[in-house]
């Protein structure tokens, strides 16, 4: 048991920190409706990180993980530029659009590399169990600079999330929406290099989604989201790692099975209401 523990303690410690934070960014992200824009960035930190290996990098090198910054970056501070902007082509759309692009390349260049392949299977599903606790020190220092930066403009980056299509709003926001973007840009390049693209997605998503059918408080949903994703992310390693099946993956059905579950309770309750507030009226009526 002790063991095992050991083992998996810096996977453990990983999912504790990055459930945090990408819990805390999902909820922005749900609020601002612009869903597909973490999956289409984490694209593009893989398509970073494959550009380093084509050009001879190691894959957990400084030269690897700048490229896949610097390529980050750039896209994410564009559309932090071009969101205000309006254009016949939708938002949503543009981040289609840079996804799929960014995931041709990567295939593309992956047939230029030995073992591209497995590569591409590894940014997709991840592989948090080999996690290592120097990953989990860089991960930490991230994570403690992005989250005192959030923490110093928390009411300011709620606010702009709440009044996204004031357009007066957007005006004054532009720089604050910039630092955003740029900050949710690191966290997802370091999340995906140790979890993958699918489990970043649905840690962003899930907790964020299942906790906002239950209240709008944004104290309670960061707090909420964070152990929910904590929680399936554990119990997603222990099914992983006790019964020999691809981590990524198991995580991602767990949480995602939660938000079907916690989306049908909600619905019930609601039936439920709908008819025991019917019931009350009838019998008012009839008391009348």
């Amino acid at each position: 048991m002790i063991d095992n523990l050991i083992f998996l303690g810096p996977a453990i410690t990983a999912c504790v920190l990055l459930a945090g934070i990408l819990s805390y960014f999902g909820n922005h992200i749900l609020t601002r409706g612009i869903i597909f824009i973490d999956i289409a960035i984490a694209q593009i930190a893989a398509l970073g990180t494959m550009v380093g290996l084509l050009l001879g990098f190691a894959e957990e090198s400084f030269g690897v993980q700048a490229i896949s910054y610097g390529f980050t970056i750039v896209v994410i501070s564009f559309f932090a530029i071009i969101r205000t902007k309006k254009f016949e082509i939708s938002q949503e759309a543009i981040i289609g659009v840079i996804y799929c692009v960014a995931l041709g390349l990567a295939l593309l260049f992956a047939e230029m590399i030995p073992g591209g392949s497995n590569y591409i299977t590894k940014t997709i599903s991840g592989n948090i169990l080999w996690v290592t606790w120097k990953q989990v020190l860089f991960t930490l220092i991230v994570i403690g600079i992005v989250g005192l930066v959030h923490i110093i403009w928390a009411k300011k980056f709620i606010s702009i999330s709440e009044n996204i299509r004031d357009k007066k709003a957007e005006e004054n926001s532009r720089f604050m929406e910039l630092i955003f973007f740029v900050t949710f840009g690191f966290v997802i390049v370091k999340a995906v290099h140790i979890q993958g693209i699918f489990l970043v997605f649905i840690l962003l998503i899930a907790p964020a989604a299942t906790v906002r059918l239950f209240t709008d408080n944004w104290k309670l949903r960061f707090i909420w989201s964070w152990v929910i994703g904590f929680v399936g992310s554990v119990v997603g390693i222990y099914i992983s790692y006790q019964y020999n099946v691809s981590n990524g993956p198991a995580i991602v059905c767990l949480l995602s099975t939660v938000v079907f579950l916690a989306a049908f309770y909600k619905a019930f309750t609601r039936v439920i209401q709908k008819k025991q507030l019917a019931s009350k009226v009838l019998n008012n009526t009839k008391s009348i």
